[in-house]
């Protein structure tokens, strides 16, 4: 099983694990805050849109949901979205999204989680050249993998990828809700969706290094403020 594949598995059963304690949704409330900065109508807010389409894969109440609209739209919201950069344990490349009223608090935050695991936080540009911006789509496989992606292919996706946890689907950002749609109406089952920043060239790592990356990622995703974070192990 790859790094990332792994990576996947964890998140998944993570996310199911704070959807129980609630850390979830107070993390979806805020990304779809920041989201709706913009326009708090999804059919016009494609990355609204996105984040809704997440929570509710989540189970996130739809009262929650309306919350979060209103509060972004209607009141002075005082919430910042910031990327952060950095090295982790073996030099790999690690990406953190963060939606923050402190900034210092949160950069301190991330930078101690990084010194810890024996990496360290990087400036703006350090390791961002060496991902891409996409659409991400986790598909549940059927009785046959290839001719399943065949007919994805066909649809006009960019890139299609069959790991141990489905078959992974890359788009263009705007073109994310779109393709659901698409997939969903050609009766795929999807089990996530997601904008991602793509590693352009993945690494291999060993499995004991794999062990200590997963285990800083997953630490970082425990700060409230952390919304995602993302790596460049393969």
């Amino acid at each position: 099983m790859s790094g990332h594949s792994h990576f996947a598995t964890i998140k998944r059963q993570k996310a199911a694990n704070d959807s129980v304690k609630g850390n979830i949704f107070s993390k979806m409330a805020r990304a779809i805050m920041i989201a709706a900065k913009s326009g708090g109508d999804p059919d016009m807010n494609f990355r609204l849109r996105v984040e809704i389409d997440k929570a509710r894969g989540v189970n996130m109440p739809k009262e929650n949901i309306e919350r979060a609209i209103a509060k972004a739209t209607t009141e002075a919201l005082n919430l910042e979205e910031i990327s952060y950069e950095g090295f982790g344990p073996s030099g790999v490349n690690v990406i953190i999204e963060a939606a923050t009223d402190n900034k210092n608090r949160t950069a301190q935050e991330i930078k101690n989680a990084l010194d810890k695991a024996g990496g360290s936080l990087a400036g703006p540009g350090a390791v961002l050249f060496n991902f891409e911006h996409k659409g991400y789509l986790l598909l549940k496989k059927d009785s046959d993998p290839q001719t399943q992606m065949l007919k994805i292919i066909d649809m006009g996706v960019e890139d299609v990828e069959e790991t141990d946890d489905g078959i992974e689907v890359y788009v263009a950002p705007d073109k994310l809700s779109a393709t659901k749609k698409i997939l969903e109406g050609a009766g795929a089952e999807i089990l996530e969706t997601e904008l991602q920043m793509k590693p352009k060239n993945p690494v291999e790592v060993s499995d004991d290094q794999a062990k200590k990356v997963l285990a800083l990622l997953s630490a970082l995703e425990d700060f409230d403020d952390v919304q995602k974070v993302f790596t460049n192990i393969k």
